[in-house]
């Protein structure tokens, strides 16, 4: 069932390996999007934008379990490159260990901080009780999607990125018919839709532990696996948190542009929300990719092999920026059936949000391709430093695009605020990545 990515031609590894993570980050992105198609043309434009108006939030959530998990099994996943069992255990142990912390962190700050984010993300008033209820069930489910991240990222790690994929779309499919169950006959609300992602992910979560156990014996844990952490936390904290952050870094940003975008009304929210759900699934090609290079360079860091880093880096270039030209040309085409998507009669002033905000970042997809695989190929070989400040310029030229520019160009300062992003951090990663292959 595992997969050995330190042997054979790198174009023809990852791009198999690649493809199950991308159809899984797209159903993984069914869960929100499902949510708003069916609240938005069942109950209305305010619980559409309601649901919208909160995005980033959930966003957060999901990349923050994303990132963790991917980090801690970075080192999985260089265990297993170099052989040593013992090691994949220990680090198994302990990024369950982590993941349960950072769990209980994530609970806690949402609980008690979600009444002031919602109001410093000028969230309208109409809207606010809708809000609140749906980020407020999905922070205390953090722990089904925190599991099923974990126990996914475990799996890619020993190089089974399949298995995982097949309990996420049943799931997927699962969050649709109860997202339809809870808010038409059940009457829910935006309530219902965030039960209906909470129940599909915990089913997700538990499958995947059952058939992981049941398919690999090196994930039968010992007693004696989660002794003697001092010298595994470090290195999981070293790469884990890092990851979790840089991952996280797009939302935090998100957050304040969301908030401008909340003061402009409820058609900017809607429009936008209908945009931004587009644009993230093109996002969500980077992001399989990353979770594949990620595993790639791992594996073969462990094992030794710096040449097959540098062939599989440029296999997953030529791959990332073929899917992102796809992605721009299809989006740029299908600009109103996207926006159709989710209501069934958008006004004239939402085509304007969607159309200018798709038209710009849209272009913009091939910097996030070479940032997406420079900053995990970075990551992966234990340089925590560089990208941990790529996201920092990523973060500040974010907020500061969209704070400091709302005043004069109003809307503009939304559309600009990513690619702008985007570009400071590659600045810095693409010269970080060649010094360090040049000292290889």
């Amino acid at each position: 069932m595992t997969k050995n990515l330190t042997e054979g031609d790198p174009l023809k590894l990852i791009l198999p390996f690649m493809v199950p993570l991308l159809i899984g980050n797209v159903f993984q992105q069914l869960y929100n999007i499902a949510d708003i198609i069916i609240v938005g043309r069942t109950i209305g434009v305010n619980a559409l934008a309601a649901v919208g108006a909160t995005a980033p939030l959930f966003m957060m959530l999901v990349v923050l379990t994303m990132g963790l998990s991917n980090g801690f099994t970075v080192v999985t996943g260089q265990r297993y490159g170099a052989g040593d069992l013992d090691g994949v255990r220990r680090s198994v142990a302990m990024s369950t260990m982590l993941s349960l912390f950072f769990v209980l962190i994530m609970m806690l700050i949402a609980t008690f901080a979600l009444d002031p984010a919602l109001a410093a993300m000028n969230v309208p008033e109409e809207l606010f009780e809708d809000a609140k209820s749906y980020v407020l069930i999905i922070s205390h489910g953090i722990i089904a999607m925190m599991g099923y991240n974990l126990l996914a990222g475990i799996l890619r790690s020993l190089g089974d990125s399949k298995t995982p994929l097949y309990f996420l779309v049943f799931s997927s499919v699962l969050n649709i018919f109860l997202d339809i169950l809870f808010i038409v006959p059940f009457h829910m609300g935006v309530a219902g839709a965030a039960w209906a992602t909470i129940l599909s992910q915990f089913l997700s979560a538990l499958f995947s532990l059952l058939v992981g156990l049941k398919n690999f014996p090196v994930l039968h844990l010992h007693r004696e696996d989660f002794h003697d952490i001092r010298g595994t936390i470090s290195l999981h904290l070293k790469t884990g948190f890092p990851m979790g952050f840089q991952m996280s870094v797009m939302c935090i940003g998100q957050l304040a542009m969301q908030t401008v975008v909340n003061s402009l009304g409820t058609a900017a929210v809607a429009g936008y929300t209908a945009a931004s759900k587009a644009d993230q699934l093109s996002v969500l090609v980077n992001n399989a990719m990353m979770t594949a290079i990620s595993n790639y360079v791992a594996q073969n860091f462990g094992a030794g092999k710096r040449e097959r880093i540098r062939q599989g880096v440029r296999a997953c270039l030529i791959q990332t920026e073929t899917f992102n030209l796809i992605m721009c040309i299809g989006i740029l085409l299908l600009r109103h059936p996207i926006v159709q998507m989710f209501l069934s009669d958008p006004t004239k002033e939402i085509y304007h949000y969607s159309d200018m905000y798709l038209t710009i970042v849209a272009p913009f997809y091939f910097i996030l391709g070479l940032l997406a695989v420079y900053r995990t190929s970075i990551q992966s070989m234990q340089n925590g430093r560089a990208p941990f400040a790529a996201c920092m310029i990523e973060l500040v030229m974010r907020i500061t695009a969209t704070v400091g520019l709302s005043g004069m160009i109003g809307y503009t300062s939304v559309c600009i605020a990513s690619p702008l992003a985007w570009i400071g951090a590659c600045a810095l990663l693409i010269p970080v990545y060649y010094k360090m292959m040049r000292k290889i």
